[in-house]
C-alpha cells in the first residue's frame, strides 16, 4: 500500500505520521495543538522539513506562545484589542496569553486534541482530530467542537480540513485560523513570494486593524523579500482560487486557501530563517470591527480548507 499512518506514543501525548511510501514524502501532526509539525520531502539524499517547527512534544508545551508556530488560532485570530469586545450587550474579556495589550492567536493553541480516525490506502492517509472546548476561558463562555482533518496525497500534496459546530443557545462568533511557519532552507531573503492582492488592512502601531484598507500590489508578482520586513493582513482578491506562492532556488511552495480563508497574514520573524503564512478567516480585531467575523449559528457549523503542496525546482 502506497500511503501509510503511524502514530508514535513515546511522548506525552501522540504524534501521527502520514506517509508516502514511494517518493519518502510525510507530515508529522502533534495531537498537542491539532498542529503540522513537520511536511518532509526526499531532496537529494535526505528528507528536508519546509516546517519551522519543534523538536518535541515538550518544546511545543514550553515553548507554543514564542511565535506561535504552526498553532491553530481559534476562536479569535491574530490580535484581538485589550482582549475585549461585546457580544449581544454584554462585555467579555481574553483571560489567556496576551503580547503587550492585546490577547492574541486565541484560545486553543495548547489543547490536545483526541484521535478520532486514521486511513490509509493507494491514494492518500489522514488523520482526524476532534478538541471539545468547555468554556474554560471565562472571556469566551461558549463551548464548541473543533474537528481537524489533515491528508496527505501524491504529489507532495498536504491539506487539512477545520469544521467548527456548537450547541448554544444563540449565535456566536468565531473566527480560524493556521500559524505555520514554512522554510526552504536557505535565509528568507532568498525566497520570491507572490499572491493575489492589492489590498493591505492598514494596522496602527499596535498591529490593530484602523478602519482603512491600503492599495498593495507588491506582491501580484512574484517579488524578492530580500530586505522585506512584513506583519501585514493582505485581502485576497480572488478567495478560493488565488494562491500563494513561496520559492527559492531550489523549492518552491503553492498554499491554496478555500473561500472560506479570504485573508493572508504575512510575518518575517526577526531570524530570517523561516516565514509564517497565515490563512485567516478574518481580519485581526474581528470581534470588534466585524470584517470576516462568522457568526455561528447553534447545531450548525462551518468549515476551512487551505492545501500546501511542495515541489523541487
Amino acid at each position: 500500500m502506497r500511503f501509510t499512518v503511524q502514530t508514535n506514543q513515546s511522548q506525552n501525548f501522540p504524534i501521527i505520521i502520514l506517509k508516502d511510501t514511494i517518493n519518502h514524502t510525510q507530515a508529522e501532526i502533534y495531537s498537542f495543538g491539532g498542529l503540522l509539525n513537520a511536511f518532509k520531502i526526499q531532496l537529494k539524499d535526505k528528507l528536508f522539513n519546509c516546517i519551522d517547527g519543534f523538536d518535541s512534544i515538550d518544546d511545543a508545551k514550553q515553548n507554543i506562545t514564542n511565535g506561535f508556530n504552526s498553532a491553530k488560532i481559534t476562536p479569535f485570530v491574530c490580535r484581538l484589542k485589550k482582549g475585549e469586545y461585546n457580544w449581544n450587550d454584554v462585555n467579555y474579556k481574553i483571560n489567556k496569553f496576551y503580547l503587550g495589550e492585546h490577547a492574541i492567536h486565541g484560545i486553543i493553541y495548547d489543547a490536545v486534541f483526541e484521535i478520532l480516525t486514521t486511513h490509509a490506502d493507494e491514494h492518500h492517509a489522514t488523520v482526524g482530530l476532534r478538541y471539545k472546548y468547555e468554556a474554560t476561558d471565562t472571556g469566551y463562555p461558549f463551548p464548541f467542537e473543533i474537528l481537524i482533518n489533515w491528508k496527505l496525497e501524491i504529489n507532495n500534496k498536504l491539506s487539512v480540513t477545520t469544521s467548527i459546530l456548537h450547541h448554544n443557545k444563540k449565535t456566536i462568533p468565531i473566527a480560524d485560523g493556521w500559524h505555520p511557519y514554512f522554510t526552504l532552507g536557505t535565509n528568507v531573503d532568498d525566497y520570491s513570494l507572490q499572491f493575489d492582492s492589492n489590498t493591505q488592512i492598514e494596522f496602527d502601531e499596535t498591529l490593530i486593524p484602523t478602519d482603512k484598507e491600503l492599495k498593495d500590489e507588491h506582491f501580484i508578482n512574484a517579488s524578492s523579500l530580500k530586505d522585506i520586513f512584513l506583519d501585514n493582513c493582505f485581502v485576497l482578491n480572488k478567495p478560493g482560487e488565488s494562491t500563494c506562492v513561496l520559492k527559492n532556488n531550489q523549492l518552491q511552495l503553492t498554499i491554496h486557501p478555500e473561500k472560506s480563508y479570504p485573508y493572508l497574514q504575512i510575518y518575517t520573524p526577526p531570524h530570517r530563517k523561516s516565514i509564517a503564512i497565515e490563512n485567516l478567516s478574518s481580519i485581526p480585531d474581528a470581534f470588534n470591527n466585524k470584517k470576516g467575523l462568522i457568526l455561528l449559528e447553534p447545531n450548525q457549523s462551518k468549515i476551512f480548507k487551505t492545501t500546501y503542496s511542495i515541489k523541487i525546482l
